[in-house]
């Protein structure tokens, strides 16, 4: 089958998520290291799943897409911009690689510099921001590198697994991005 690709990069490309990806969805939902760190504790069903990514391609303020690889189309992950905001020219990002086997091989990095190119360059932000819990220093480690910032720390703002956890707060900048792009 072939796909349409979104934002394509060396290592991967983004595509648009369909109602025919929603069982691969759901059960990446289950994932147990991914819901641990997406701080996930709801449960999905695949009706569910199938009617939020409907939903999710309906809404203006928001773009959900799929992380591929190039080399054999493999799905490893999503990422999204969220709370799309015109007038201040802001939103939110966030990214899930669901095949541990896929990480540390610079794909999330790559699919976030993809999706930052995109939010900057034809969507108009100005900030963009995202949320990563205290026990994801990988995560915190990716993100400094992009180039963003913390902000703020919401104390105890998650309970799993039977204990509280930080929220740490971070953005970037339109002139960050491009001063660190180049």
């Amino acid at each position: 089958m072939k796909y349409a690709r979104f934002l394509e990069g060396k290592q991967v490309y983004l595509r648009p998520i369909g109602v025919e990806d929603a069982e691969w969805y759901f059960y990446n939902l289950y994932d147990p290291e991914t819901r641990r760190l997406t701080g996930t504790q709801r449960h999905f069903t695949k009706e569910g799943t199938a009617a939020y990514i409907e939903r999710k391609n309906q809404d203006d303020s928001s773009v959900l897409l799929l992380i591929a690889l190039r080399e054999n189309d493999e799905l490893i992950g999503d990422i999204a911009l969220q709370d799309i905001d015109p007038y201040n020219r802001n939103c939110n990002i966030r990214i899930a690689i669901s095949s541990q086997a896929q990480t540390g091989k610079g794909y999330g990095s790559e699919a976030l510099r993809l999706m930052l190119d995109y939010g900057f360059g034809i969507l108009n932000m100005h900030r963009i921001e995202l949320n990563v819990f205290d026990y994801n220093p990988r995560a915190l480690h990716v993100y400094e590198k992009l180039g963003f910032k913390k902000e703020g720390v919401q104390r105890e703002a998650l309970f799993y697994n039977h204990k509280y956890h930080d929220s740490i707060t971070m953005s970037l900048l339109e002139h960050e991005f491009r001063a660190a792009k180049g």
